[in-house]
């Protein structure tokens, strides 16, 4: 059996994210920074500090050279060496701290967008999720944020610190010897051409790079999830193909980025080499010619390596900005992506309690503008009452429940609650007064008691027991080894279908809703097991007023109206004797021999002429 209509819209795992600038993402990212400020400033001060102490060992190892060795003033030798541990020590505490501080800083960021990012998700319209896969959503909130996270904290601090050290050395250099400096400079160009070259063509190797890694955790999470399918046709083989060009793109996607950056790193050291070595040069020969003093040479090369450590630090930075480019535009993707109806002052609560009369008026709706699954269609539905959908797969009926809720908005027509239009009220009051048990129930990984409980967190035990037992599964709960503590596992592995369901109408009947949509769940379960659901439905049905997809015939005999849906319009209407006098398609599918499921006698009826729609 297969449900009624769904998004006929094949999920992407690599759906493209708007293209976004290097500056937006930055813009943007650093919003994150604004709440530990604080935390900014200590960081980026401690780094001076150490680095600040670290300038210190040029200029007392030129004290060590020029005068303690070339002019034998041992007597200053130990001051200085004491000097020399002195800032070393003070180098590496001021460093602890700002790891320290940094380390905090780092993971407060990273929870603060992680939970945003999570928290946007959820708020999500269903049909952003019909088209993405699961395993590219979850690296993105996994992966993405961590990456996009290393420009807000590492870009932050170690581009601060690089610029503010290249702007202290500069002024030592000149101040010390300002035609050394000039000359330290003339790579500069090199330099500066190699950081644009490479920031204009990075981003797309990135890219590239992240919806890899996005493909293959989508299939990853996919066959893990599917994992007793694959096992019992036979796969195994067919699905290690498959990882294995998943596991290639993303190699070839990270050797890509690879291979242009063992060119650029080294080309980019060599440039700065060059600076060194004509600095060597020039300076040895005013060491010969007696205008230098070796120790003053030998500081200023110093000074020298700590000016293009940061420049080095700077090009290492772009990469990581150039990564977190890439990552920033797929987080932005979700956060940009418009929510749900936005509850305003304009949309009241469902006043409460809701009686329960639903009322579809000329409903139509489309999943795009070439998808048209509802047209026209109308309902009234009185409180108690239950309303049966028959019908041949895709013909509308899991869509025309899913607008109740609002998982979808409706694209014409109107439905109303007691008189209320859904579309005026507030999401969070209509889901409130609405149960959903599904045909493929689905469990949590957590315990029996946590899933029954998320109908109503704050149910007491005797409220939890009560309906277990309403749902036919305290007795097996019982049973369990740790009872209701027992873990269920992802999916609800540990228990049978029919368990899984029984606990899925337990969590429905605690939640106590007075509007109900039942996919019915006894198409897959042995005749005792059946009689169980059975029985737990009927207690879930009662006083309220229930929408059916039905699988069964023997389900709907005492609806109190039986909707025949074909190509989005229903077709007939009205209780079982009604529909048996009218001698339509439902008369003809019931009196089909042996028919157990609606899809099988559709199937049988499929070379039947086409039954004008019932309005």
């Amino acid at each position: 059996m297969s449900h009624s209509s769904a998004p006929n819209t094949a999920k992407d795992p690599t759906f493209t994210a708007k293209s976004r600038s290097t500056w937006e993402i930055v813009r943007r990212v650093a919003v994150y920074l604004k709440p530990y400020k604080l935390m900014a400033v200590a960081t980026v001060l401690f780094a001076l500090l150490s680095l600040a102490f670290q300038f210190a060992f040029p200029k007392l190892t030129r004290i060590v050279i020029d005068d303690v060795i070339s002019r034998h003033q041992t007597d200053r030798l130990t001051p200085v060496m004491l000097g020399i541990l002195g800032a070393f020590l003070l180098r590496d505490l001021f460093n602890s701290l700002r790891i320290r501080i940094n380390n905090i800083f780092e993971q407060n960021v990273i929870y603060d967008m992680r939970r945003e990012v999570y928290a946007r998700l959820q708020r999500l319209p269903v049909n952003y999720f019909d088209q993405r896969a699961s395993g590219d959503l979850m690296t993105r909130v996994i992966e993405d944020v961590n990456s996009v996270e290393r420009i807000l904290i590492d870009g932050t601090e170690q581009g601060t610190v690089a610029i503010l050290s290249i702007i202290a050395v500069l002024a030592i250099l000149f101040w010390n010897n300002a035609t050394l400096a000039a000359i330290a400079l003339t790579p500069i160009p090199i330099l500066a051409g190699g950081v644009l070259w490479y920031t204009l063509t990075a981003h797309r190797r990135y890219r590239a790079q992240r919806e890899a890694s996005s493909a293959m955790n989508a299939l990853l999470m996919d066959n893990l999830q599917g994992v007793r399918q694959i096992k019992a046709f036979g796969r195994e083989p067919h699905e290690d193909t498959r990882f294995a060009q998943r596991a290639h793109d993303l190699r070839e996607g990270t050797l890509g980025v690879m291979r242009v950056w063992a060119i650029y790193s080294p080309a980019m050291t060599f440039a700065a080499s060059l600076g060194a070595g004509l600095v060597l040069w020039v300076g040895g020969r005013q060491v010969l010619a007696g205008t230098m003093q070796i120790g003053q040479l030998v500081e200023f090369i110093l000074y020298l390596s700590f000016f293009y450590d940061p420049v080095r630090q700077l090009h290492s930075l772009n990469q990581m900005l150039q990564a977190a480019r890439a990552a920033g535009e797929r987080i932005f993707d979700i956060l940009d992506t418009p929510m749900e109806r936005m509850d305003n002052k304009r949309r009241q609560a469902l006043p409460v309690p809701v009686l329960g009369e639903v009322i579809y008026e000329d409903v139509g709706f489309a999943y795009a503008p070439d998808k048209t699954v509802l047209r026209n269609v109308s309902l009234h539905a009185r409180p108690g009452q239950m309303i049966a959908l028959v019908g041949p797969t895709g013909a509308g009926k899991s869509t025309l429940v899913n607008l109740l809720p609002a998982f979808y908005e409706l694209t014409s027509g109107r439905i109303t609650i007691d008189g209320h239009d859904i579309g005026e009220t507030t999401l969070d009051s209509l889901r409130q007064q609405i149960s959903v048990v599904s045909q493929e129930a689905f469990l949590f990984n957590g315990t029996v008691r946590e899933n029954i409980l998320y109908g109503r967190l704050d149910a007491t035990e005797e409220e939890l027991i009560a309906a277990a037992r309403a749902a036919n599964c305290h007795e097996f709960i019982a049973r369990l080894p740790q009872g209701y503590d027992s873990r269920v596992g992802e999916r609800g592995v540990k228990l049978s279908v029919g368990e899984k369901q029984r606990v899925s109408i337990a969590r429905a009947l605690l939640k106590d809703a007075p509007l109900l949509i039942l996919d019915e769940a006894t198409a897959s379960v042995d005749t005792g097991t059946e009689r169980l659901i059975q029985e737990a439905l009927e207690r879930l049905m009662a006083n309220r007023t229930s929408f059916v997809i039905a699988h069964r015939l023997s389900t709907i005999r005492h609806a109190d109206q039986i909707l025949v849906m074909r190509q989005g319009r229903i077709i007939e209407r009205g209780d079982h004797d009604e529909l048996m006098a009218l001698g339509g398609l439902y008369s003809k599918l019931a009196r089909i021999q042996n028919t157990t499921f609606i899809e099988e006698g559709f199937e049988k009826l499929s070379e039947e002429k086409p039954i004008a729609a019932v309005e």
